[in-house]
C-alpha cells in the first residue's frame, strides 16, 4: 500500500511469510504525520495477519534511513493541542511496534536522527551498515528526546541515551550504537546488510509461530504502561514546541 496524495509513503509487501514495510520520504526520510499514521497502521495490520510471519521494517533511499520529525510541521503548530496530536505520532508507532506479535527485524542503511533512532530502537533485532551515524538532536531545537526516551534508554541503557541525548549536535557512529546495543551487528555495504536481514528473516520465519509471539511478549516484558507514558510524553513535547527558544531555532 502506498499514499500518492502526500509526499512519500508506505510499501507494504509479503513473501514467504516474511512482511516487509518500506516508509519513504523525500526529504530524508522524514516522517510527517499521514505517513506515522500509516506505517502505523502497516504494523498494526502485520501483527494481525496470519500470513505474516515476521516483518522488516525499512526505508527507501541508499544514505539515510530516517531523518526524524518534519521540521516543516514542527514548525507550522500552532497549540498544544496540535503538538500533542503530532508527537503522537511517534507514539502509536513505537507502541505499535512494542505490541505487534511478531518479530520486527530492522534495517537500517543510513544515518537516523531523533524519532529515526526511535524507530530502530523499537525494533526486536536491528542490523545496520557503517553508515548508520545516530543522533538525537532535540536538546538543540529546544525540545528533548521525550517520547522515544523511554524505547532508546530500554534499548541502549540510561548512560548511553544521555550521551546521545544531552550532546545533542554530534553523531555518533554506528560502531558506538553496536557497541552500546542498538545495532546487532554492523554490515560494509548495502548488498551485505541485505543478505543478512534476509538470512534472519527467512530463519524466523520457519520458526514457531507460537514460541516467536511469546517471545515478543518476554522481550517487551514491562512496558505495559507504556501507552500512558507515550501520551505524557507526548503532551511535554507538544508543550515545549510552542516555546520561543524552539520556535527561533526552527525558522533557523
Amino acid at each position: 500500500m502506498s499514499d500518492n496524495k502526500q509526499p512519500g509513503g508506505i510499501e507494504s509487501s509479503l513473501q514467504n511469510g516474511i512482511r516487509t514495510i518500506t516508509f519513504s520520504h523525500p526529504s530524508h526520510n522524514s516522517m510527517p504525520s499521514p505517513l506515522l499514521k500509516k506505517l502505523r497502521e502497516a504494523i498494526d495490520y502485520a501483527g494481525t495477519d496470519g500470513a505474516t510471519k515476521v516483518v522488516i521494517l525499512q526505508s527507501g533511499g541508499d544514505r539515510t534511513f530516517c531523518a526524524g520529525a518534519s521540521f516543516d510541521e514542527l514548525i507550522s503548530i500552532k497549540d498544544e493541542q496540535q503538538g500533542e496530536a503530532f508527537f503522537m505520532g511517534f507514539a502509536n508507532v513505537i507502541n505499535a511496534m512494542r505490541s505487534c506479535s511478531k518479530i520486527i527485524i530492522g534495517r537500517v542503511q543510513g544515518k537516523a536522527v531523533g524519532g529515526g533512532v526511535g524507530l530502530a530502537a523499537a525494533t526486536d533485532y536491528c542490523l545496520a551498515t557503517k553508515y548508520a551515524a545516530v543522533k538525537l538532536s532535540e536538546l538543540s531545537i529546544g525540545i528533548g528526546p521525550f517520547v522515544i526516551s523511554p524505547v532508546v534508554e530500554r534499548r541502549i541503557g540510561t548512560t548511553a541515551f544521555a550521551h546521545l541525548a544531552l550532546d545533542a549536535t554530534h553523531w555518533q557512529t554506528a560502531a558506538w550504537a553496536k557497541e552500546k546495543g542498538l545495532f546487532a551487528d554492523v554490515y560494509e555495504d548495502t548488498a551485505t546488510l541485505d543478505a543478512a536481514v534476509q538470512e534472519l528473516a527467512v530463519q524466523l520465519a520457519k520458526s514457531n509461530p507460537k514460541a516467536l509471539s511469546k517471545m515478543k511478549k518476554i522481550l517487551w516484558n514491562g512496558t505495559e504502561h507504556w501507552d500512558k507514558l507515550l501520551h505524557q510524553r507526548a503532551q511535554i513535547s507538544g508543550q515545549l514546541v510552542l516555546s520561543d527558544f524552539t520556535k527561533k531555532a526552527l525558522t533557523k
